[in-house]
């Protein structure tokens, strides 16, 4: 009699104890809240083993969100999926540990096809598991659901090679990969899809947010001031890259690098030119002013950036010095003077303001060159 007498102590204090070590496991800054609510009732103790985003979020409620129905359906008895929908916590959450909730559960995916996804790719690290948890939201968020399984698996595959602090454009280029007739989806050469690795979606990415920047940067209409004149030096053409179109196609026929230089054209800092041969492109040009008032040459490469022969460097150099260089009056911008295209950022990103409802404070209506450079 004894014995059993002091064994249900024992016991208590041993379910305690394990309560407290489950509870530690929470974040330090919600640990309060978490083991006040836990404390209530034995079956809200429960969670912090069979449901610890459950506990956490009736805690930590969403905005706008009372926990009281959900609090009151646990205690009842209540089936946990019950609750977890009132609570507004999706069931694939039930197999996180409490390590994976830093801050309060954002909104989360919860399509079917999702819910059967993400099951493969939970995090193996609970150290690992807020970074993943806040990754699949924001690729949600921003994107779209299939991003935010692509992004867990990706994560999970190589922790490393996940950059989180420059995912936006990955996201954004995902999303207008969907959408074939907006602005943003036309300039994408390579579309995302869901067998990409995050290497060859980051590389695509960046690809399309340059091809952005050229296209807010120069807008629809063509460079009216070249600050020299088409024509013909012993035998070679020398065509103005005067539009988005031109200098795209040039890069894209040269393998070169031309589609960075918007907003060096934009601010007036340098001209793109193409030295042609019975109609075949041989090299590009860049003509600017370097240490120097009057223009120069300061780049002059044939396909994939090769060197070019002495013979056309001195027909560009006779092409140049045919124009008149005393009489040009190149007045450049300060770097971050040049507004943007205000028709092609309206265009560009209209589409996405409508579907997502809202206009992110990091994508503004108002074209913003730190908007484009965060991006």
């Amino acid at each position: 009699m004894t014995s059993l007498v002091l064994l249900a102590p024992r016991q208590a204090a041993g379910r305690s104890d394990l309560l407290e070590r489950r509870l530690r496991r929470y974040h330090p800054r919600f640990q309060g809240a978490v083991r006040t609510l836990a404390l209530r009732h034995s079956r809200l103790a429960d969670l912090a083993a069979s449901f610890p985003a459950l506990l956490f979020a009736l805690a930590v409620p969403q905005v706008r969100l009372d926990p009281a129905r959900a609090i009151a359906g646990v205690i009842d008895g209540r089936p946990l999926a019950e609750a977890a929908i009132a609570a507004g916590v999706p069931l694939w959450l039930r197999k996180l540990p409490p390590e994976a909730f830093a801050r309060p559960i954002p909104r989360l995916p919860d399509g079917e096809l999702f819910r059967r996804r993400i099951a493969n790719y939970l995090p193996r690290s609970p150290k690992l598991a807020p970074a993943w948890l806040q990754l699949v939201a924001d690729a949600a968020e921003i994107a779209h659901e299939p991003m935010a399984a692509w992004i867990a698996r990706e994560f999970t595959r190589e922790p490393g090679r996940v950059k989180t602090a420059r995912l936006r454009p990955i996201w954004l280029w995902a999303w207008f990969s969907s959408q074939p007739t907006t602005l943003g989806h036309d300039l994408i050469e390579r579309p995302w899809t869901p067998d990409m690795r995050i290497d060859a979606a980051r590389s695509a990415a960046s690809d399309w947010r340059t091809i952005v920047a050229l296209q807010v940067n120069l807008g629809r209409t063509p460079i009216a001031d070249m600050w020299l004149r088409p024509g013909r030096m012993a035998g070679y053409d020398f065509a103005p890259l005067d539009s988005m179109a031109a200098i795209v196609d040039e890069a894209r026929a040269m393998r070169n690098c031309l589609k960075t230089f918007g907003s060096s054209l934009a601010h007036n800092r340098a001209r793109l030119w193409s030295i042609r041969k019975d109609g075949e492109r041989l090299a590009t040009l860049r003509i600017s002013r370097h240490r120097d008032p009057l223009p120069n040459i300061v780049e002059l490469k044939g396909p994939g950036n090769t060197e070019v022969s002495r013979e056309l460097w001195w027909a560009a150099r006779q092409w140049l010095h045919r124009h008149d260089l005393s009489q040009l009056d190149i007045r450049q911008c300060d770097w971050g003077t040049a507004p943007l295209d205000r028709e092609s950022w309206m265009s560009l990103w209209r589409p996405y303001w409508l579907a997502k409802r809202r206009i992110p404070h990091w994508l503004p209506i108002a074209p913003s060159r730190e908007a484009l450079e965060l991006l």
